[in-house]
Protein backbone atom coordinates (compact mmCIF):
# COMPACT_ATOMS: atom_id res chain seq x y z
CA UNK A 1 0.00 0.00 0.00
CA UNK A 2 1.74 3.38 -1.11
CA UNK A 3 1.11 6.59 1.22
CA UNK A 4 -1.44 8.39 -0.91
CA UNK A 5 -3.56 5.08 -0.53
CA UNK A 6 -2.62 5.60 3.29
CA UNK A 7 -3.45 9.08 3.88
CA UNK A 8 -6.89 8.64 1.56
CA UNK A 9 -7.54 5.90 3.68
CA UNK A 10 -6.93 7.41 7.14
CA UNK A 11 -9.12 11.06 5.44
CA UNK A 12 -12.11 8.75 4.65
CA UNK A 13 -11.61 7.49 8.71
CA UNK A 14 -11.02 10.71 10.15
CA UNK A 15 -13.84 12.11 7.87
CA UNK A 16 -16.66 8.99 9.42
CA UNK A 17 -15.46 9.02 12.56
CA UNK A 18 -15.94 13.04 12.70
CA UNK A 19 -19.39 12.55 11.29
CA UNK A 20 -20.90 10.53 13.59
CA UNK A 21 -20.86 12.88 16.68
CA UNK A 22 -23.34 14.90 14.27
CA UNK A 23 -25.43 12.78 13.60
CA UNK A 24 -27.84 13.57 16.01
CA UNK A 25 -28.10 17.28 14.69
CA UNK A 26 -29.39 15.10 10.93
CA UNK A 27 -32.11 13.21 12.52
CA UNK A 28 -33.37 15.99 15.05
CA UNK A 29 -32.08 14.75 18.27
CA UNK A 30 -29.55 17.28 18.78
CA UNK A 31 -31.01 19.37 22.01
CA UNK A 32 -29.13 22.53 22.30
CA UNK A 33 -26.41 23.12 25.01
CA UNK A 34 -27.27 25.31 28.27
CA UNK A 35 -25.27 28.30 28.59
CA UNK A 36 -24.94 29.67 31.71
CA UNK A 37 -22.54 33.45 32.35
CA UNK A 38 -21.85 32.50 35.97
CA UNK A 39 -19.69 35.76 36.97
CA UNK A 40 -17.91 38.65 35.92
CA UNK A 41 -14.47 39.16 37.54
CA UNK A 42 -13.08 42.48 36.96
CA UNK A 43 -9.36 41.89 36.71
CA UNK A 44 -7.98 45.90 36.28
CA UNK A 45 -10.13 49.24 36.25
CA UNK A 46 -8.01 51.75 35.47
CA UNK A 47 -8.81 55.47 33.24
CA UNK A 48 -7.97 54.48 30.51
CA UNK A 49 -8.69 50.49 30.01
CA UNK A 50 -10.45 48.10 31.83
CA UNK A 51 -9.98 44.36 32.02
CA UNK A 52 -12.97 41.59 33.33
CA UNK A 53 -13.03 37.71 32.68
CA UNK A 54 -16.57 36.68 31.68
CA UNK A 55 -16.99 32.88 33.27
CA UNK A 56 -19.55 30.67 31.64
CA UNK A 57 -20.68 26.97 32.25
CA UNK A 58 -21.71 25.08 29.33
CA UNK A 59 -24.41 21.77 29.86
CA UNK A 60 -24.37 19.53 27.23
CA UNK A 61 -27.45 17.17 27.13
CA UNK A 62 -26.99 15.27 24.23
CA UNK A 63 -25.65 12.27 23.83
CA UNK A 64 -22.28 12.70 22.16
CA UNK A 65 -19.21 14.94 22.97
CA UNK A 66 -20.02 18.72 21.78
CA UNK A 67 -17.11 20.18 19.78
CA UNK A 68 -16.66 24.12 20.91
CA UNK A 69 -14.81 26.34 18.34
CA UNK A 70 -15.60 29.75 19.67
CA UNK A 71 -17.81 32.11 21.21
CA UNK A 72 -18.74 36.01 19.58
CA UNK A 73 -20.28 37.98 22.16
CA UNK A 74 -21.56 41.79 23.27
CA UNK A 75 -21.95 42.78 27.07
CA UNK A 76 -24.20 46.08 27.12
CA UNK A 77 -24.56 47.76 30.35
CA UNK A 78 -27.80 50.08 30.53
CA UNK A 79 -27.93 49.84 26.86
CA UNK A 80 -24.11 51.09 26.37
CA UNK A 81 -21.70 48.75 24.77
CA UNK A 82 -19.18 47.62 27.19
CA UNK A 83 -17.84 45.03 25.67
CA UNK A 84 -17.54 42.84 21.48
CA UNK A 85 -15.32 40.40 20.67
CA UNK A 86 -14.70 36.95 19.27
CA UNK A 87 -12.89 33.75 21.07
CA UNK A 88 -11.86 31.23 19.11
CA UNK A 89 -10.56 28.72 21.67
CA UNK A 90 -11.35 24.79 20.69
CA UNK A 91 -12.34 22.46 23.35
CA UNK A 92 -15.27 19.19 24.25
CA UNK A 93 -18.19 19.34 26.30
CA UNK A 94 -18.47 16.15 27.63
CA UNK A 95 -21.82 13.89 26.73
CA UNK A 96 -24.50 14.70 29.44
CA UNK A 97 -21.28 16.62 31.06
CA UNK A 98 -20.94 20.36 31.42
CA UNK A 99 -17.48 22.77 31.12
CA UNK A 100 -16.25 25.97 32.38
CA UNK A 101 -14.90 28.40 29.93
CA UNK A 102 -13.43 32.05 30.29
CA UNK A 103 -12.43 35.16 28.18
CA UNK A 104 -10.71 37.47 28.49
CA UNK A 105 -12.23 40.90 28.09
CA UNK A 106 -10.37 43.85 27.18
CA UNK A 107 -11.95 47.93 27.02
CA UNK A 108 -12.06 50.86 27.25
CA UNK A 109 -14.80 53.14 28.84
CA UNK A 110 -13.81 56.26 28.14
CA UNK A 111 -16.23 57.66 26.00
CA UNK A 112 -19.31 56.50 27.84
CA UNK A 113 -17.54 57.48 31.28
CA UNK A 114 -20.08 59.90 32.42
CA UNK A 115 -23.03 57.95 31.37
CA UNK A 116 -21.70 55.23 33.63
CA UNK A 117 -20.71 57.48 36.56
CA UNK A 118 -24.09 58.82 36.54
CA UNK A 119 -25.62 55.63 36.41
CA UNK A 120 -23.47 54.23 39.41
CA UNK A 121 -24.32 57.74 41.87
CA UNK A 122 -27.68 56.46 41.82
CA UNK A 123 -26.24 53.33 44.22
CA UNK A 124 -30.49 52.12 44.41
CA UNK A 125 -31.21 51.76 40.91
CA UNK A 126 -30.84 48.52 39.21
CA UNK A 127 -28.27 48.71 36.27
CA UNK A 128 -29.76 46.51 33.37
CA UNK A 129 -27.24 43.89 31.20
CA UNK A 130 -27.90 42.45 28.71
CA UNK A 131 -25.14 39.46 26.88
CA UNK A 132 -26.05 39.19 23.54
CA UNK A 133 -23.15 36.00 21.67
CA UNK A 134 -23.14 33.01 18.99
CA UNK A 135 -21.34 29.82 20.44
CA UNK A 136 -20.16 28.21 17.37
CA UNK A 137 -19.71 24.73 17.33
CA UNK A 138 -19.13 21.51 15.39
CA UNK A 139 -16.21 20.02 13.45
CA UNK A 140 -16.85 19.71 9.67
CA UNK A 141 -20.85 21.09 9.53
CA UNK A 142 -20.90 24.12 11.83
CA UNK A 143 -23.80 24.76 14.28
CA UNK A 144 -24.28 28.30 15.46
CA UNK A 145 -25.96 28.65 18.57
CA UNK A 146 -27.51 32.07 19.74
CA UNK A 147 -27.24 33.15 23.68
CA UNK A 148 -29.08 36.18 25.02
CA UNK A 149 -29.22 36.88 28.82
CA UNK A 150 -30.59 39.94 30.73
CA UNK A 151 -30.88 41.34 34.17
CA UNK A 152 -30.05 43.66 36.71
CA UNK A 153 -27.49 44.77 39.09
CA UNK A 154 -27.53 47.17 41.97
CA UNK A 155 -24.92 49.06 42.17
CA UNK A 156 -24.78 49.51 45.78
CA UNK A 157 -24.76 46.03 46.75
CA UNK A 158 -20.85 46.32 45.24
CA UNK A 159 -20.09 49.25 46.38
CA UNK A 160 -18.91 49.83 49.89
CA UNK A 161 -19.71 52.74 52.54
Amino acid sequence: MDATTRVLRLFALTFMLGLGGCATWFTGNFQDPDIHLLKVEVVKAKLLQQAFVLHFRIDNPNDSNLPIRGLRYRVLLNDILLADGEDNSWFFVPAHGRKRYSIDVRTSLWRNLKPLAKTLRQTEEPIHYRLEGELKSGLIFGRDLQLSRTGEIIPGDFIPE
